[in-house]
């Protein structure tokens, strides 16, 4: 319990800080929101100085973070100048879009990697590791940006599956299994994206960890036992090689989340990546940091689930954990 509260309290202060920071750094940013209205002949000072007032601009900077800080307690996140509604229900709307797209992406990445790596591993030196070898470490090498954008150019080319968007138009008229194959066939090139970045990353530390475990001397001794292939991979070595792998789930589930919301741009597709982009060039103050602070709350979830996840599979943790108690 003590172990679980420890990361609870270092989460919690970790949202702190990086709410801290984000309002440091666009109050640092120059220009503002009110700086196009300026220009406009039509506008008055006046109008300008009673907008700033309205949306709390004029105050200074440590009173609008502690009411922002209470308002967010509550749930409220502020009110978007530039969309003229409130941030939460803008924001919510689409973070579930940018958690599909992330839990689907990486559902499948760890279905492929983990197999995929006990693979290479358990067929090291072979010919299915001297495949797979290269071909993770190019795209291991390979911006993502850079894959989503070469991926972008080859399916607008041959019009394989649409590109923008999430559902297809008529979408309301559709049944509910055509309603989710439409979501899916748009998913597919965003998705594809994500899994090919990060399949390599799983499959190379899977394959590490898994080496080091057919080395030792209990898994040699096993193997004199006449125990089959399979059954050794999946009952004695990869309960043994599944720590670094937890450790690994929590920075997979962020760097899939950071790189969901480039894929998003760059596909189209509706979720938090647009929306920072837009209320950035727009310096829609509380959206970016509504925005920026929901990702940080994913990422963090990703990496308390994996520290839960080592804390039921390693013993010594548990140890470690009473001892303290």
């Amino acid at each position: 319990m003590t172990y679980v509260l420890q990361r609870l309290l270092r989460s919690i202060l970790l949202l702190l800080g990086v709410s801290l920071l984000c309002f440091l750094f666009t109050e640092m940013a120059p220009g503002s929101f009110f700086d196009e209205m300026r220009l406009n002949p039509q506008i008055s000072p006046e109008t300008i100085a009673t907008l700033r007032s309205q949306y709390g601009m004029n105050r200074p900077l440590a009173v609008r973070y502690s009411r922002w800080l209470v308002s967010a307690i509550r749930g409220d996140f502020g009110y978007s100048v530039a969309y003229n509604a409130p941030v939460a229900p803008l924001l919510w709307t689409r973070a579930k879009n940018t958690l599909l797209l992330t839990l689907t992406a990486t559902f499948l990445t760890w279905l492929i990697g983990v197999p995929l790596g006990l693979l290479t591993a358990s067929a090291r030196g072979k010919f299915a590791d001297k495949v797979a070898t290269p071909v993770s470490c190019f795209l291991l090498s390979v911006p993502e940006i850079v894959l989503a954008v070469g991926l972008l150019a080859l399916v607008v080319r041959w019009r394989v599956v649409p590109v923008g968007g999430m559902m297809s138009l008529g979408f309301e008229d559709l049944s509910l299994w055509e309603k989710i194959r439409d979501i899916a066939v748009h998913m597919l090139l965003p998705v594809s994206i994500l899994v090919l970045g990060g399949v390599a990353i799983i499959e190379r530390h899977v394959r590490a960890s898994v080496i080091e475990v057919l080395d030792t001397p209990y898994i040699q001794a096993a193997r004199g036992l006449g125990i089959g292939r399979v059954r050794l991979l999946f009952r004695h070595v990869l309960p043994v090689a599944a720590n670094p792998a937890i450790s690994l789930f929590g920075f997979s589930i962020a760097a899939l989340l950071g790189g969901s919301l480039v894929v998003e741009v760059v596909t189209g597709w509706p979720g938090l990546g647009p929306l920072i982009l837009d209320a950035t060039m727009s310096r829609d103050l509380y959206v970016v940091i509504g925005a920026v602070l929901l990702s940080a709350v994913f990422m963090i979830a990703g990496n308390l689930i994996a520290d839960l996840m080592l804390l039921a599979s390693d013993p010594r943790i548990r140890a470690g954990e009473s001892n303290a108690t």
